[in-house]
């Protein structure tokens, strides 16, 4: 079977989305099937990697954070020469132009839904906007236009299940278990505590309140440290508010074995963001043996397991400190264990059968023949 992935804002440094298409792709892959991803970019290419095909279509820009966006007369010429059995699409952007395209060829589209709307504009519409009703009203054109939509969490399900939609299946994301894995990190007394972030630096992520906790927990007389592990547009902004916090800005981490060392040599992740619709470095950390502070509401919540493995707070900056300082009372190899323990649910093995499983649904006589 042919897959074919189709994705915008997909770059070197668009963190989990990336991710995710290339764990994905890489198990089409092992599974025997042929799978080609198609992506825009400043410039045409197409190479092999070890996930698959990968199409790069030069694509003009959008927005300021290097992003580019896929045009539909050139993807749909691509499309036309691939011939896929199965479109799975990334981004809520492109469904309007691909479902016809889909429709009259007689291939199913399935959108891979990443984010959720209504939590994702939240922060960028003026107080009044009728978010929710503005949500449901593309959430159903979303789901008349693609045969299934796929979410990763019971807090993405939510807002299709709002408006009724039954054409909606779950599955969630995994994580690398050998990348991201526990390390022996020596502690001496006196050493700081060390606190990670792991997150784009743009409005909805709230990372700012991670630095205000810090803020709190010093006021409070801990001895700690954050390491803010990702860029965006509010960088310079979150600089300025961390001037006389112990706070390091690591930027971007391009390699993700060097990522994963940081983030397991932390005792405690906080992760500030409301709006995550699974929240793959939340599992990240966890898998390092690094148990997350999270807030109520988004995803991340459903990520924590056993006692130890994290603390869901009210997402406020005390409640994030407080959060820590629950974590701080539960001896460190037991947090450490039921952290990994958490992340060990979710192997990338089982994404991919469930996802393959759901387009065994497609496999006719017909279609084979």
């Amino acid at each position: 079977m042919r897959i074919v992935q189709i994705a915008n804002f997909y770059t070197p440094a668009s963190g989990g989305l990336r991710t995710c298409l290339d764990e994905i792709g890489r198990g089409y892959l092992a599974a025997g099937h042929d799978r080609v991803l198609v992506v825009p970019g400043p410039a045409d290419g197409d190479e092999s990697t070890v996930s698959g095909r990968r199409i790069t279509v030069h694509s003009p820009k959008f927005g300021a954070g290097g992003y580019h966006v896929l045009t539909a007369r050139r993807t749909r010429a691509i499309l036309d020469g691939l011939r896929p059995d199965v479109l799975e699409c990334s981004d809520k952007l492109s469904v309007r132009w691909l479902a016809p395209w889909a429709r009259g060829v007689g291939v199913p589209l399935v959108l891979f839904s990443h984010e959720r709307i209504d939590a994702i504009l939240r922060t960028r519409v003026p107080p009044g906007f009728p978010l929710t009703t503005a949500a449901d009203l593309a959430n159903r054109r979303l789901c008349v236009r693609a045969e299934k939509v796929v979410v990763t969490s019971s807090f993405a399900t939510a807002e299709f299940a709002r408006i009724g939609a039954t054409n909606v299946r779950r599955v969630p994301l995994g994580v690398d278990l050998t990348t991201f894995r526990p390390t022996e990190t020596p502690w001496a007394a006196g050493d700081p505590v060390r606190l990670v972030l792991v997150s784009r630096l743009s409005k909805e992520k709230r990372a700012e309140r991670a630095i205000e906790a810090v803020r709190v927990l010093v006021e409070c007389g801990l001895h700690c440290e954050l390491a803010v592990i990702g860029d965006g547009p509010l960088r310079p902004r979150l600089e300025r508010l961390a001037i006389g916090l112990p706070v390091v800005f690591h930027g971007h981490l391009t390699d993700r074995a060097t990522m994963a060392t940081v983030v397991a040599n932390a005792d405690i992740a906080v992760f500030p963001s409301p709006a995550e619709t699974f929240g793959l470095a939340v599992l990240e950390s966890l898998a390092c043996g690094t148990p997350v502070v999270v807030p109520d509401a988004g995803a991340a919540r459903e990520l924590v397991d056993a006692p130890g493995s994290g603390i869901v707070s009210d997402g406020t900056p005390h409640g994030l400190a407080d959060g820590v300082r629950q974590l701080l009372t539960v001896p460190a190899p037991q947090r450490r264990h039921a952290a990994r323990l958490a992340a060990e649910r979710f192997p990338w093995s089982a994404t991919v059968t469930s996802m393959l499983a759901l387009y065994a649904d497609y496999e006719s006589p017909a279609r084979s023949a």
